[in-house]
């Protein structure tokens, strides 16, 4: 079913019936980080200073209906000041809620200092307390279940054991009394919702911190939709959680800044704003419509359908999806789907969200991505979506081709770059920490790459280097790591790199982006004053460029052509880019010798890579759009206002009459 997010099915194969409802002990952390035990002694203490809290408890139903009734408008987008305003409206909300957080986290904080006092630190005491955090989140509400997910891809943050037990909070959430989802449905959407559905299940088929969805069938067409209804008083909650979270940022934010180098408040902020993106359904809606547009011209990929007049802020409607758990080997296998295919083509899907839409989905596990039976990747679960920035998408594909060429020293700059590391830093140091873990999670060749190798050993290194994986990168890990553990589910010899890497290459042999083209000559030119061309490095790129099958109808030729006209406009423009005509043609032609002999075995080599493709039909279509490219710059330099299909000889008398091919004359000089 569409939209069904993190959730995990409650019982199999619900009936649709006509609706008759009237309405361990934490590791030692390195000086200078807190450790999870300590953090919850600063919140017990923050809060019982400020007594600026609420209750999740029945204690303070009442309080949260007053704050539910307030006439204060929540906004659709976080506001920090309007959140301090609607929560302050209720201080007897805040109190309570703030007494049983500090209860609860209080008696887990007792438990781990009594297990460091009794020295109980073996393998089952670890898996005891990482259970108990678990049901500790669960037990406080939305907002908490959604900061364990968060933390269960922070190796940065919490070691690898709690790590594992918080990812259960992905689909293992308690649902709500389908009564109130059904008097949600009318309230929303103006309809009994028997007048909207011929049919739909007694009970929520999944469920999930901030919602449940149902299957049904609507009456107006007869399609089979996924109906996902809001938690009840949700925003409430979330007000009264996030102005806690804030105010405690704010005072620790300076001690954050010295020991961590982080704002801790903007993080907060982050978290805040990402929650109420998700806590409107309208804004899920609009990601899928986008994630559609993306995917429009994809076969291999399926996003589902969605309803608009059935979409509200707390309802939302879509086609629903009929197919396999992604992970579900024997039943790929079944109906005859080419796991290989499929793995490939989900790896590319997520490759082009994160290079090249820059729209990237944040939560694509198991339970939200599923396999069609026609081979398609259909992706569900539109509200935790997330965008990175053309200059990061740039900075991404250069990153992946430093790791083709080993350039350990660039890879610490793409650190500084995409905000890993501070700019300025000393990257002479990490350097050897970067080639060990790379080198060490190739293995013998690059199949052997392994992502969540990397991110545990990532994780032992910031705490040697002042490196903080930013929110938004988190998101982007936390992404790669569960499709990744999606291809080691189907086929555990499969290598994400070996998918990323033809993909980097073909985009950065193609993309007309002139940072991407000056990336592309760093690498392919070695040396400042005198760059000679690396011939290894530029065949490594093409052979890797034809490997690659991203969705698209772009094939090898078109690589080539849009590489020619992309290296003269370069070359046309030495300056933005570095390399200056006469530059780039000295070290093409010093990359011929090897001392006193030619090189022509890398040069035939390269010939022969590409000779299936450099066909006559290929030297005239280079040849046309280099011409054209050079036409259309001469155009409008002079400022005539003709396109190039203007100057067809059947149009030649229109184009005359116009005058504007005088402007290429030259001016007359003064008598």
């Amino acid at each position: 079913m569409v939209s069904i997010s993190s959730w995990k099915p409650l019982a199999s194969n619900v009936p649709p019936t006509e609706i008759v409802t009237k309405h361990g002990t934490p590791k030692a952390e390195p000086k200078g980080r807190s450790s999870p035990a300590a953090g919850a002694a600063i919140v017990c203490a923050a809060l019982l200073y400020h007594k600026q809290v609420d209750s999740w408890s029945s204690r303070s139903t009442r309080s949260l209906r007053s704050l539910r009734s307030s006439r204060r408008s929540k906004a659709d987008v976080y506001d920090a000041a309007q959140v301090e305003a609607a929560a302050l409206e209720n201080p007897l909300a805040v109190f309570g809620r703030g007494m049983q957080v500090v209860s609860q986290l209080g008696r887990y904080y007792v438990v781990l200092k009594l297990d460091e006092a009794l020295g109980r630190t073996g393998e089952e005491i670890v898996r005891e307390r990482s259970r108990e955090l678990r049901q500790l989140l669960l037990d406080l509400g939305p907002c908490y279940i959604k900061l364990g997910q968060a933390l269960a891809n922070r190796p940065d943050i919490i070691r690898d054991d709690y790590m594992a037990e918080l990812e259960a909070l992905q689909d293992k959430v308690p649902p709500f009394p389908s009564s109130e989802a059904m008097s949600i449905i009318q309230t929303e959407l103006g309809q009994d919702p028997k007048q909207i559905f011929s049919e739909i299940t007694a009970g929520p088929v999944a469920a999930a911190s901030l919602g449940q969805v149902y299957r049904g069938r609507l009456r107006c067409n007869g399609e089979e939709v996924a109906v996902k209804v809001q938690r009840p008083g949700l925003k409430d909650s979330l007000i009264l959680d996030m102005f806690i979270f804030r105010r405690l940022s704010e005072l620790l934010n300076s001690w954050a800044r010295r020991h961590l180098g982080c704002n801790v408040t903007l993080v907060v902020d982050e978290f805040a704003s990402k929650l109420w993106e998700e806590a409107n359904y309208y804004q899920e809606a609009q990601n899928a419509q986008k994630f559609a547009e993306n995917f429009g011209q994809d076969p291999t990929v399926k996003i589902p359908k969605v309803f608009m007049q059935y979409v509200s802020k707390k309802v939302i409607t879509m086609e629903w999806i009929d197919g396999l758990k992604s992970t579900d080997l024997s039943g790929l296998r079944r109906r005859g789907i080419d796991v290989n295919e499929f793995i490939r083509n989900g790896v590319q899907a997520a490759l082009r969200q994160l290079l090249e839409f820059g729209l990237f989905h944040g939560d694509p596990h198991a339970g939200n991505i599923f396999a069609m039976n026609d081979g398609r990747m259909a992706y569900v679960d539109f509200g935790n979506v997330a965008n990175i920035s053309e200059s990061q998408r740039d900075v991404l594909i250069g990153a992946i081709t430093h790791v083709s060429n080993s350039d350990y020293k660039e890879i610490a700059n793409d650190f500084i770059r995409l905000g890993f590391l501070r700019p300025g830093t000393d990257v002479s140091e990490i350097v050897p920490a970067m080639e060990t873990i790379w080198a060490d999670s190739m293995g013998k060749s690059i199949k052997d790459f392994n992502f969540r190798t990397v991110t545990g050993r990532f994780s032992k290194l910031v705490y040697q280097f002042p490196i903080r994986i930013p929110e938004r990168f988190s998101l982007v890990i936390r992404s790669l790591l569960m499709q990744e553990g999606i291809c080691m589910c189907l086929n555990p010899d499969f290598s994400i790199i070996e998918v990323a890497l033809p993909y980097a290459s073909k985009r950065l042999l193609s993309n007309p982006n002139p940072t991407l083209r000056r990336e592309l000559l760093s690498i392919i030119f070695s040396g400042d004053d005198r760059p000679v061309l690396q011939w290894d490095r530029l065949a490594n790129l093409v052979t890797l460029a034809k490997q690659a099958r991203d969705g698209t109808s772009i094939q090898i030729n078109q690589v080539i052509v849009d590489f020619f006209r992309g290296l003269r406009r370069d070359v046309m423009n030495g300056v933005e880019t570095g390399f200056a005509p006469a530059k780039v043609l000295r070290g093409s032609l010093e990359a011929l010798t090897a001392g006193d002999r030619l090189r022509l075995r890398d040069v035939l080599q390269l010939v022969e890579l590409l000779s299936p493709d450099l066909t006559p039909a290929l030297a005239r279509e280079v040849a046309d759009a280099l011409i054209r490219d050079s036409v259309e710059d001469v155009l409008r330099e002079r400022g005539v206002q003709l396109e190039l299909e203007d100057l067809d000889p059947r149009n030649l008398g229109k184009v005359l009459s116009s005058g504007e091919l005088l402007k290429l004359l030259p001016v007359p000089g003064p008598a």
